[in-house]
């Protein structure tokens, strides 16, 4: 089993083809965008220079996904991003995007928690198979951003049938109010 805790090792032969160390195989951008999505970091290297390619490759694959109309920058954040490299603020830039990415992943694993864990609706039969219908609606919504640990809180077992009944009826009710006072 490959090691997950370390960066997937690439490398780029003379001829510019990628090898995947782990499963020793050639792969193509695609399939390291696929790895990328499914929260394993890349490491990309040059085999004869030893040079780290990673920046390169990925901003390739970033081109890639837009010019085939995949677009996610749009084009004020291009051009802003342009101007960084020839101004002054491209010490700032850096760091507010890093600031800004970590804190929409930290903001997608709270709303992901907060599904399961804090939802009355929790306790509702079929309430697993909604979940998972949000949890794909919002890895598709962020393009598969999603934190790897994320995963859906379990509903929890009653402890006798009556109570069941009871907690679902005053959840509910509990909830009613809190949709009535939204309304407001």
């Amino acid at each position: 089993m490959a090691n997950t805790s370390q960066p997937l090792l690439i490398k780029r032969y003379a001829s510019r083809r990628l090898y995947n160390t782990e499963t020793s195989d050639y792969v193509t951008l695609e399939d390291i965008a696929t790895f990328i999505r499914e929260g394993r970091e890349v490491q990309i290297v040059d085999l004869k220079s030893g040079d780290d390619l990673t920046r390169q490759y990925l901003l390739q694959i970033i081109a890639e996904h837009e010019s085939r109309g995949e677009s996610v920058l749009p084009v004020d954040v291009l051009t802003d991003l342009v101007r960084s490299y020839t101004s002054q603020s491209m010490s700032v830039v850096p760091q507010f995007l890093a600031q800004s990415f970590d804190m929409l992943r930290d903001g997608q694993s709270k709303i992901m928690e907060n599904i399961g864990s804090t939802n009355p609706l929790a306790k509702m039969p079929g309430f697993e198979a909604m979940q998972a219908q949000q949890q794909a609606f919002m890895k598709a919504m962020t393009g598969g951003m999603m934190p790897t640990g994320a995963k859906p809180a379990e509903p929890a077992k009653p402890e006798r049938a009556d109570d069941d009944l009871d907690n679902i009826k005053s959840e509910l009710a509990a909830l009613q109010e809190k949709l009535s006072k939204l309304g407001k």
